[in-house]
């Protein structure tokens, strides 16, 4: 194995500046006579605005401009991604303007911007102006919004956004299960997160009057699409005179995928001011403005015959989707949810129906996972339960259920057709790992010492990459997703590869150089890769669903071949050899049974110094050599890729106080070809923390008035160090059958397979004193309250 190539875990290039203080992220940026912007927000969930009185605070000292939705009139903030009904008809599709416009639905809604010569100052302005609000009923819940609650949009009186349905029809599914031996059945409740990157979102607009041109610096994982749809739909700025900048960013995980309103307010009011204009946000800006998470309620039966078979699953679920529509928000209860239903077992027959809901909340789009880690929960969930109902080990029920690695490519009835894995040998590697057949014994000391404890697992498989174009474009999609990459090789053989990826902290700098260095036979430190300008890479798709190696690696790789092979063509022409007998290996060019060689370096100095090189006829030019070494690929899938895997997880609870300690963690995860091992233990490490938070400890609590209680790191709680145990990282390998590089992702896997795997050991645990039931999170409270009311019923 290569010291830097595949399969090294080499340092992480990008850690010097990022562990140094020497990162540049946006909020670092000064630009020359930059204004700085703040956003009055609502205070109220749901209101009419009567009227706006800035008056005063355009008088306050330091102000520069204020402005209001009346003056910022421009095009909707739009969805990325349509969902028919089930009956056809297309979803409703709510107009959302940056900047409020006669009435506000969520607190945080954007209701004026002030801009200022110093923060304090527009802060301080914004304390003067008057808004006339006619305050109305907040629906928050998703059931009561659809049982005929205030209406959150003129257009969707019901508060559905859609109704949509997939896999086999509902009287056929009702059918197997009424006929099954067994029927299961649970109300699972999927807690509505809040995204905490360490770096909250900031954007700096600027217009260079010269050229009647923008640019915009932003903390965003997808540079290219913000400027598409910002340039296209909301300001209707021509493309190419937009460049969006996304230097380093602190963290993401789904939530600065999406266009915001901020980002298009300061790049319009920059050219209304004459002057660069700054906003960040502060914590509590985040929480109401930052989209949120998750926010399932279903409804799950499983048939299960006497042989312990699955027959068929039916789901119902209600997903709600706040006030708006985010970017990816309609597609991820549906097309990245429902199609994960079938998991890793082999349940002939299965019916989703989704209701998507409006309500006066925060809207809701992608956060790490997205769907995936919904499919999960309530697939795993019930399959305990099912076991516990039917009297047989849950383990023994997954086994007997497993789609068999010899069925694969295995089509499942809701529209995936999974191209490699196997999920026995990642159950097997990880029961043996968490000395699954030494718990009793465990627990048994655990009993001692007072305390009760627990042992859950859970089997996934997840949908990564994101694409094909044709594929996503025919379930709704309003882009396409491929990636881009340019690679350039300078003259003396060091390489610059210019990526359509974002990295904000996965590694991608050192992971892609690894990839090149392999691929050529260079140095890993001759290799420097570029994402995140929309003025040096040529196109892109950005970064979220795991899709950065399997898409973005890809695109690289095809972008190298072509190097390679352009090069192989100017290393014969120079050897006097065929280029069908020359070889490229190790870095060197050879030609076939002789001693005759260059060096990678060599060839990429000729290819810039190509004085003997035969030109190029305007009519015939096959035998000429185009001078330099450049190439470009557009990548566009055959399929997703699958990672699939088990973790187990154990606890430990105190019955006196509910208080619930994760003492052990094991996670084996096939995510196919790892580039760098260290990288992708460090991911799964970070996900799986994020799965115990969500199972544990987090939850973005509204009142019955649309406010936030949970605002706060006061009132919500993330996970601490001492929240997460040491956790045992492995894997399994089977190859993606459709990249060359065989990967299939590891960026999501820790947050889908933990929170499963944590209830059930809760659940485990708290099966001697009868609780049958508890739902995320399974805070101290909630384990004792679960206990208490055991002991009554």
């Amino acid at each position: 194995m290569s010291t830097q190539g595949i399969g090294a875990s080499v340092k992480r290039s990008e850690d010097m500046r990022f562990l140094t203080g020497r990162g540049n992220y946006t909020d670092d940026i000064v630009r020359p006579h930059q204004a700085y912007a703040y956003i009055l927000r609502s205070p109220h969930a749901s209101a009419k605005i009567r009227g706006i009185d800035t008056v005063a605070a355009k008088s306050a000292a330091g102000v520069i401009a204020v402005y209001t939705g009346v003056d910022l009139q421009c095009g909707s903030i739009p969805c990325g991604w349509l969902v028919n009904n089930a009956d056809g008809s297309p979803m409703k599709e709510p107009a959302h303007p940056p900047l409020a416009q006669g009435a506000v639905r969520h607190v945080g809604d954007q209701v004026a911007v002030i801009i200022a010569e110093t923060l304090a100052q527009a802060k301080a302005a914004s304390e003067l102006i008057e808004v006339d609000y006619d305050v109305l009923p907040a629906v928050v819940d998703m059931e009561k919004a659809v049982a005929g609650g205030q209406a959150v949009h003129e257009e969707a009186p019901d508060n559905l956004c859609y109704d949509w349905v997939l896999g086999d029809d509902v009287a056929s599914v009702d059918a197997v299960i009424a006929a099954s031996t067994h029927q299961v059945s649970l109300r699972l409740t999927n807690n509505r997160l809040v995204p905490n990157a360490m770096e909250p979102r900031a954007a700096i607009g600027e217009y260079d009057l010269s050229a009647d041109s923008y640019t915009l610096y932003t903390t965003s994982q997808n540079p290219h699409v913000i400027r598409l749809l910002m340039g296209a739909f909301v300001l209707q700025i021509p493309e190419h005179k937009l460049r969006v900048v996304s230097p380093d960013v602190g963290g993401g995980f789904g939530s600065k995928i999406y266009h915001y309103a901020e980002e298009a307010i300061v790049t319009w009011a920059a050219k209304q001011v004459r002057r660069p204009v700054k906003w960040t946000a502060d914590r509590s800006d985040s929480f109401v403005s930052d989209a949120h998470g998750r926010d399932h309620i279903t409804n799950v039966t499983l048939g299960v015959d006497s042989d312990g078979k699955f027959t068929a699953l039916k789901v119902e679920t209600k997903a709600n989707l706040g006030a708006y529509l985010s970017t990816f928000s309609t597609c991820v209860p549906t097309y990245l949810y429902a199609t994960l239903l079938a998991g890793v077992y082999t349940t002939p027959k299965i019916y989703c129906n989704v209701k998507a809901v409006f309500t006066n909340t925060v809207p809701v789009d992608a956060y790490r996972g997205a769907g995936r880690p919904e499919a999960t929960y309530l697939i795993e969930r019930i399959v305990d339960k099912a076991a516990r109902q039917i009297g047989i080990d849950r383990v023994e029920l997954r086994r007997k259920n497993f789609i068999p690695k010899e069925a694969f490519p295995y089509q499942t009835p809701v529209a995936l057709q999974y191209d490699s894995g196997d999920y026995h040998a990642s159950l097997e590697q990880a029961l043996k790992e968490a000395d699954w057949n030494g718990f009793a014994a465990r627990k048994a000391e655990s009993a001692q010492n007072g305390k009760l404890r627990g042992i859950g697992v859970s089997t996934y498989v997840e949908a990564c990459g994101i694409a094909p174009s044709a594929v996503v474009g025919s379930l709704g999609a309003r882009a396409g997703l491929f990636e881009a990459a340019n690679v350039r090789v300078n003259p003396t053989g060091s390489v610059s590869v210019f990526t359509g990826s974002h990295s904000h902290g996965q590694g991608h700098e050192t992971t892609f150089a690894q990839i090149v260095s392999d691929k050529l036979g260079i140095p890993f430190e001759n290799v420097n890769i570029v994402h995140g300008d929309t003025a040096s890479v040529p196109f892109g798709m950005g970064t979220y669903g795991s899709r950065s190696l399997a898409v973005g690696g890809e695109a690289i790789m095809r972008a190298l071949n072509k190097i390679t092979e352009k090069a192989g063509k100017i290393a014969a022409h120079i050897m006097e050899a065929d280029a069908g007998d020359v070889e490229f290996a190790d870095g060197n060019f050879t030609v076939k049974g002789t001693d005759k060689s260059m060096a990678f370096g060599e060839v990429s100095l000729a290819a810039y110094v190509p004085h003997n090189f035969p030109h190029k006829s305007s009519h015939d030019d096959s035998n000429g050599l185009e001078p330099g070494l450049e190439e470009q690929a557009f990548y566009d899938p055959l399929n997703f890729t699958y990672p699939g895997g088990c973790h187990i997880c154990e606890v430990e609870v105190d019955p006196d106080t509910g208080k619930v300690k994760v003492v052990n963690f094991t996670a084996v995860d096939d995510v196919g070809q790892v580039i760098n091992p260290m990288i992708v233990e460090g991911q799964i490490q970070g996900g799986v923390a994020q799965g115990i938070g969500q199972a544990l400890l987090e939850q973005a609590v509204y009142d019955e008035n649309g406010q936030l209680l949970t605002g706060s790191y006061m009132d919500y709680t993330m996970p601490r160090a001492d929240d997460v145990p040491n956790i045992q990282v492995s894997n399994t390998v089977t190859l993606c059958t459709h990249n060359s590089l065989g990967v299939k992702g590891c960026g999501e896997v820790g947050a889908i397979g933990s929170p499963p795997a944590v209830i059930n050991a809760v659940l485990d645990a708290l099966e001697e004193k009868g609780v049958k039931d508890i739902s995320m999170p399974a805070t101290s409270y909630r384990v004792w309250q679960a206990m208490q009311d055991a002991k009554v019923n």
